[in-house]
Order: C-alpha cells, then structure tokens, then sequence
C-alpha cells in the first residue's frame, strides 16, 4: 500500500519520505529508551529489589537458599546495567510504541488513524501486563520447580545474582513481546490478510504455533515456563479474534442502509 504524507493525505510518500520518517521515529524511540534507561539508573537499587521479590518468596520455604552472590569483580555491575536497561524500555514502553504507531499511522486514510489511539495503549498495557504476568505469577512457581528438582536430584543450590537478573530480564521481555499477540491478530485483519473465518478455523494451528514460539523464546529448558508462556499466548490470540469481531460489528452498525 502506498503511503501517504502525514501532512497531505493524497501526496504519496516517496521511498526517501518513508526511509526519513523511519529515521526519526527511530531517532526519537532510542531517545526515549536513553531517557528510560536513565531514570532506572537513578532507581536501580529499588529495581533490583523488586525483580528479586520472587527469589524471596521461595527463598522463604527453602532455607538452603542463601542471598544472591556474585563471583566476578564486574559480575554485579554488568548485572545491574543490563537491569538498568531493560527497565528502561520498560518505562519507556508507552513512548517507544507510539514512536512505532505514528510510522504506521502514516501510512493510513485518516479515518483509519483512530485505530492508532486505541492501539498504542492497549500494546502499552499488554507489555506490562505480560511482564508483571511473569514478575509475580510465573517466575515464583519457575523458581520454585528449579529448587525442588535440585532437591530430587540432590545438588545444593548457590544461585548467581548475574544469572538471575539475565533470566528474569529476558523471560519479562519475552512475556511482554508474547502479550502482543491480539493487536498482531488484529492488524491482518484490518490489513485484509485474513479473515475471522479464516482465523477461527486455523485455531488448532494457532495452538501449535503458541508452543512452538513459547519453546523457542524462552531460555529455559522447564516445560512449566513454556506451557505457562504457550496458554496465555493461544488465549490472547482468541482474544484478538474477538477484537476482530467487535471491529466488524462496529464496521456493520455505521454503514449506511440502502433504500
């Protein structure tokens, strides 16, 4: 589809215009995700103790637990950097995914645009969402596996503070990414990719899709983080379907009747 000028909708954006407007929207993203980072570098402290709340949890039923430990001189620092940054994208989520919509919101019809006003917010609040879905109901039960399977096979746990931060960093991020789902289910359909019959017959291969990515995304080998990133991703697809469903009974309500 040929895009149109943000200022002009019936002047189409040369390749030049398009290639520039994606400069500056990803100029203005990485700025907000510097601006992001920085503010969590002021609160880092406070960061680190919340995403170690989980550890707490268990930590409290498992006395063999000691406090997260570090081996490396550099090993805590490049730990709390890269917490530090993830948090920062984080923070920054409402912005970086507006700087996203208004690239694509260029290339719409202005009646089209709305669908951007409803979309930023709600791939901010899926973002995290999915990440305080993993922070407090899924990392807990994670940990939780990994230390009573310690116990079965009997190894004594000595947890690295650098290894956690890493394995809690990514999976927030990946349940994040993953609770975007509807708004992708969403987007074909108004793109005319696919329709909802289309999308309701395909479930069983939406089920297998949601367990093939859950499998590769997540950096753990349990099959309790893959099943608990799998379900939540086949649900949000049905919920994207609905969204779909209620586009098209809006679609339906304002069209004109004919004589």
């Amino acid at each position: 589809m040929a895009r149109r000028a943000p200022d002009n909708p019936n002047a189409v954006m040369t390749l030049g215009d398009h290639l520039e407007e994606l400069r500056a929207r990803l100029l203005l993203a990485l700025l907000g995700l510097a601006v992001g980072a920085v503010i969590s570098l002021a609160v880092g402290k406070w960061i680190v103790r919340w995403i170690q709340l989980p550890y707490q949890q268990v930590r409290a039923r498992h006395p063999e637990l000691h406090e997260l430990a570090y081996l490396a001189p550099a090993d805590a620092f490049i730990a709390y950097m890269k917490i530090c940054v993830v948090s920062g994208f984080i923070i920054s989520a409402p912005w970086v995914f507006y700087q996203i919509w208004m690239f694509v919101a260029a290339g719409l019809y202005p009646h089209e645009r709305r669908y951007v006003r409803t979309a930023v917010p709600l791939c901010v609040g899926l973002f995290i969402a999915g990440v305080l879905f993993f922070v407090f109901i899924i990392a807990p039960i994670s940990l939780e596996f990994f230390v009573r399977f310690g116990e079965l096979i009997g190894v004594v746990p000595l947890w690295m503070f650098q290894r956690y931060v890493s394995f809690m960093a990514i999976m927030a991020l990946v349940f994040g990414a993953g609770f975007q789902t509807p708004i992708a289910v969403f987007g074909v359909y108004k793109l005319g990719l696919v329709s909802i019959e289309s999308l309701k017959s395909k479930r069983k291969f939406a089920l297998f899709a949601a367990f093939a990515v859950a499998a590769i995304a997540t950096p753990s080998v349990d099959v309790f983080s893959q099943v608990a990133l799998a379900v939540p991703l086949y649900l949000l697809y049905e919920f994207g379907i609905i969204l779909c469903q209620i586009s098209r009974r809006r679609a339906g309500r304002s069209r004109p009747v004919s004589a």
